[in-house]
């Protein structure tokens, strides 16, 4: 199951690398180019969400003790799609920097270097968020090593504990069978020297 997910995986990253690419052309678009773009990228959001859907379901089939590690990845996928959406939205608005220009003036100079300086900061935040994202992710994946370790602990335990129990009852067995074997040597030997002793007995009364 791991592996069609992994498949999906590729498709995914696939898909969306082309929607953010198109999305950046969108503001430099106008009439009909625009439009058919715009919804050509609309097409391949839907394409993207199928894809999480399937996703979705793969990770359900996973084993439980799989599972957390594969909903963390499943989760940030889900992010990156909200955050395409919300850029696409941005973009379908968005006056090209030409367009921009036109309209502004000298006023475009100042716009533009705010803008540039809330790209800046933008784009900061955004590094931070994958970095702590990633940090989670390790983190889920590390406590999921560890539960698998104290399960195959625990399993291994039990093997140890009914090794011992059934050395426990061979030991008790091969007691047993030695009192028995001791006591029936006992009693071949009690018997024998009787034996003896009556046969001793028969000669010394027949010589005499």
């Amino acid at each position: 199951m791991s592996s069609d997910f992994e498949a999906y995986e590729q498709d995914f990253g696939t898909v969306t690398a082309e929607i953010t690419n198109k999305i950046g052309k969108i503001p430099k678009l106008s009439g009909e180019e625009k439009t058919q773009l715009v919804l050509n990228v609309d097409k391949q959001l839907e394409e993207v969400r199928e894809l999480l859907e399937q996703m979705d379901l793969e990770v359900r089939e996973i084993p439980a003790q799989s599972r957390a590690m594969y909903n963390s990845r499943l989760k940030s996928y889900k992010q990156e799609v909200e955050k395409l959406e919300k850029d696409f939205k941005r973009s379908r608005i968005a006056y090209s920097d030409e367009v921009r220009n036109e309209l502004l003036g000298d006023d475009a100079i100042s716009t533009e270097s705010q803008r540039a300086h809330l790209l800046d900061n933008t784009e900061k935040l955004e590094r931070s968020s994958r970095r702590l994202e990633a940090g989670y992710q390790i983190a889920v994946e590390t406590e999921q090593v560890g539960q698998e370790i104290l399960s195959n602990l625990h399993t291994d335990r039990e093997k140890i504990q009914r090794a011992r129990e059934r050395l426990r009852e061979t030991d008790a067995n091969l007691g047993k069978s030695s009192r028995i074997l001791t006591g029936m040597l006992r009693r071949f030997c009690r018997l024998h020297i009787h034996h003896c002793i009556t046969l001793g007995v028969k000669k010394h009364f027949l010589l005499f």
